[in-house]
């Protein structure tokens, strides 16, 4: 029996990647065809295979699709309202030419809490055309940096997609994945970003290039920074905070039942989204005279986005559940469990891996929590510990980005990049954010 569910395990692996690289049929598909073959492989009844993958979805999407929703709403605003530029221009004026890098990595990791990585990129990278234009310096110097925030944060801290689909399958804290998001992410986003571009600009000297579809901006008509960053604050205070509360360093501590109420309930990410929507809606559109019809325009695009996410995230939740069913994963959580193998490590290693064979940073995360969720099963890990696995497949799903990574094309081809620059730059740079990312999540991991 051992081998055949060990068998189902590793044939599925290696037909969804069959099916992703060899036959390039879209990654959702992929993972309900392995889905059916590992319940076939592990000889489930044919009822209970899609029995299983429904209430994987269920389960899964029954908060992933509601957050992921309202996460792409907030950011469409936000996009809109030309808050990213201005947030950025602000950091700029605010710093001299020489810290310049350090804005931009600071910008990045800002602007991407709320914002899709490539619509983030798209919106700034104009920026960083300005600053290489004015100072004379490698176009990298400020693109790399802005880079490492805006990919540090969109793998590390919700409410962007990947964390939060790896949080939920693998039943972690929002609030936990947001602060140990930020303990691993502001070390690795220094690394490879400010200082690994002030190495490789001296190397490389790349000028920038002028794009006909540059982001129209008036600076004028724009909202304040200080409003922005409030704005992107609101959600993230709120979950942080109802973690917290609910966490052991308030034990023994007195709490009056209605604020602990009125903390379970605004901290809770479906509230706490909707709230910053709200607020968002009210101070970055209707207050600054954007048409109703125009927000209506803004929520539809933004739940394009949103959509592959959510239908990627409930079939790995399907996928997750089928490994649980037919035995499977508690049988690798024995073996790991028995030769006290850090959990910790086999999800980076099994994100790692499919994000290197695939590309897809997203459907690594969502293929590797699916894995790694029934080995949790067996163990007795901490709210804490299991957060910090989200951090270690968020590294892991960061790693070596190169041709099959869509990424890897739109940083070479808006930063007038050869392959082989790309490869210098871009693919290093990634890399450095699963290192480092995963040297973080590890001595926080023996320290909790």
């Amino acid at each position: 029996m051992e081998l055949q569910l060990l068998f189902a395990v590793f044939a599925g692996i290696a037909l969804l990647l069959f099916l992703i690289l060899k036959l390039k049929i879209q990654a959702f598909l992929s993972l309900l065809i392995v889905c059916i073959a590992v319940g076939i492989f592990a000889g489930m009844p044919a009822t209970e295979i899609l029995e299983t993958m429904k209430d994987g979805m269920g389960s899964t999407l029954g908060f992933v699709a509601t957050v992921v929703g309202l996460g792409a709403l907030f950011g469409g605003v936000l996009e809109q309202s030309g808050g990213a530029q201005r947030l950025a221009s602000f950091l700029l004026k605010k710093t001299s030419d020489k810290r310049a890098p350090w804005a931009m990595m600071v910008t990045g990791f800002a602007v991407a809490i709320p914002v899709f990585f490539d619509v983030a990129f798209i919106i700034l990278v104009p920026v960083t055309y300005a600053l290489s234009k004015r100072t004379g310096k490698s176009l990298l110097l400020y693109a790399l940096p802005l880079l490492a925030g805006l990919a540090i944060t969109h793998a590390f801290i919700p409410p962007t997609p990947g964390p939060i689909a790896v949080a939920d399958i693998l039943g972690a804290d929002l609030g936990w994945v947001i602060v140990f998001g930020f303990l691993a992410g502001i070390p690795a986003a220094i690394i490879s970003g400010p200082i690994f571009a002030r190495f490789i600009s001296k190397r490389i000297k790349i000028e920038p290039k002028t794009f006909s579809e540059e982001i129209e901006y008036d600076e004028e008509k724009a909202p304040s920074p200080g409003l922005i960053i409030s704005i992107i604050l609101i959600p993230i205070f709120l979950i942080v905070a109802n973690t917290l509360v609910q966490s052991p360093l308030f034990d023994g501590v007195s709490i009056p039942g209605s604020i602990l109420y009125t903390i379970e309930l605004v901290g809770h990410p479906f509230s706490a989204l909707i709230i910053a929507n709200l607020i968002a809606w009210y101070f970055l559109g209707v207050k600054r005279g954007m048409q109703k019809e125009f927000l209506k325009k803004v929520a539809t695009k933004s739940f394009q986005a949103a959509g592959i996410i959510i239908l990627l995230t409930g079939a790995g939740g399907a996928f997750k559940q089928i490994l649980i069913n037919t035995g499977a994963g508690e049988m690798i959580a024995d073996a790991l469990n028995n030769a006290w193998f850090n959990p910790l490590l086999f999800g980076f290693i099994v994100a790692a891996l499919v994000r290197v064979l695939q590309g897809s940073s997203t459907v690594a995360m969502i293929t590797a929590a699916g894995i790694t969720a029934p080995v949790l099963t067996g163990g007795e890990y901490s709210m804490a510990q299991t957060s910090l696995i989200v951090i270690a497949i968020a590294s892991g799903a960061s790693l070596l980005s190169h041709v099959n990574d869509s990424g890897f094309w739109l940083v070479g081809q808006y930063l007038g990049l050869t392959e082989k620059q790309t490869f210098k730059t871009w693919t290093v740079m990634t890399t450095l954010i699963a290192v480092v990312g995963l040297l973080v999540s590890l001595i926080l991991w023996f320290l909790i």
